[in-house]
């Protein structure tokens, strides 16, 4: 199954105007400012606005087409759309929620209700199905509204934003669950996020929207490497490592020791902004606990910073000023050591 998607739309001043394929069982996230278009993106696929030209094609079947004259509506399209606030029915039990969709598609309410209760199930919410939306955690919501949009099976899972709306204690926890629940769903699955957390743990590629076109696509590691503009070097531009937390010290698949302010157990992401680290050519004195050999892969020099990609067992990009590369000397193969203080590294459950 495959989105074959060239979408062109005025709106005002701004015009949407890009290319986008993705494929089935892989998930799409779709990051950009504000105003660069991921809204628009999605409106057109989910078919609450159709395109001004280009063409829209799902597993080869057209759904917007204008020179064909061909838009399938929304309550047509084999479509599912789970929204940042989720958008549950407050007076529904989280079982006539996801019933809802199949009803509306014209399954009688008995199927409906089965079918509903069957998500509920695969959700882990069986429990709940006769709660109401504002009875429920933010994590269990949106569970409900994913199970909502799995009921009808869809081809295309839209994603808007999923985890906005939960706070940071309960945000590890439902992003591992809407992984594993993403995983079990065969067709094309597009988000739309502002969190790199979310875009690392969650997709498989990314796409970097920008004043209404696509700017740069592809895993999150190959665009923190090789950042095309301002947005994707502060956005992506994070160094985001995994590994797993144990005795204070979180270790690397590739055997790196990362030593966080606060101890972490388990899966963890560690991200270290760029311009937290520091450069040495020599092994820095005292007793600093973050400190790895690296050797110099890249040096990018713009105006007013200079980006040093560095490969190890801990591999980092950082950001230096021109003064330190001219004092540094520095070249693609020079042996380097960086280092990070603890409370520089910011950590997530993966």
């Amino acid at each position: 199954m495959t989105l074959d998607a060239r979408i062109v739309r005025t709106l005002g001043p701004f015009r949407l105007d890009i290319d986008l394929t993705a494929t089935s069982g892989e998930t799409v996230a779709v990051l950009g400012p504000n105003g660069s278009g991921k809204t628009t993106l999605f409106r057109c696929l989910a078919g609450l606005l159709p395109i001004d030209g280009g063409r829209i094609e799902l597993d080869g079947e057209p759904l917007d087409d204008p020179a064909a004259d061909v838009f399938v509506r929304p309550e047509h399209r084999p479509v599912a759309v789970v929204f940042q606030d989720y958008l549950l029915f407050p007076n529904l039990t989280a079982l006539e929620n996801v019933a809802f969709g199949l009803r509306a598609r014209g399954i009688d309410k008995a199927d409906a209700r089965s079918s509903a209760a069957s998500w509920l199930q695969r959700v882990g919410l069986a429990d709940h199905a006769h709660h109401r939306p504002r009875t429920l955690s933010g994590g269990q919501a949106q569970r409900v509204a994913l199970a909502r949009a799995l009921a009808t099976e869809p081809r295309l899972l839209l994603l808007d934003e999923p985890l906005a709306a939960l706070d940071a204690g309960t945000r590890g926890d439902v992003r591992r669950d809407l992984r594993r629940h993403l995983a079990t769903f065969d067709g094309v699955r597009l988000l739309v996020t502002h969190d790199p957390v979310d875009a690392y743990a969650l997709a498989d590629r990314v796409v970097i929207l920008e004043r209404g076109e696509v700017v740069q696509t592809g895993t999150l590691a190959d665009i923190a490497a090789h950042p095309r503009s301002r947005y994707v070097a502060d956005l992506i531009g994070a160094n985001l490592l995994t590994g797993t937390g144990s005795n204070g010290t979180i270790t690397t698949s590739s055997g790196g020791r990362i030593v966080p302010a606060k101890p972490v157990d388990g899966p963890t992401f560690a991200v270290i902004q760029p311009h937290s680290i520091a450069l040495y050519s020599t092994p820095p004195g005292g007793s600093p606990r973050n400190v790895w050999p690296s050797t110099v892969i890249d040096v990018d020099r713009q105006t007013e910073r200079v980006r040093v990609r560095l490969d190890g067992d801990v591999p980092l990009v950082a950001e230096i000023t021109p003064a330190a590369l001219d004092a540094l000397a520095l070249k693609p193969g020079d042996r380097i050591w960086a280092s990070v203080k603890a409370t520089d590294i910011a950590t997530y459950p993966a």
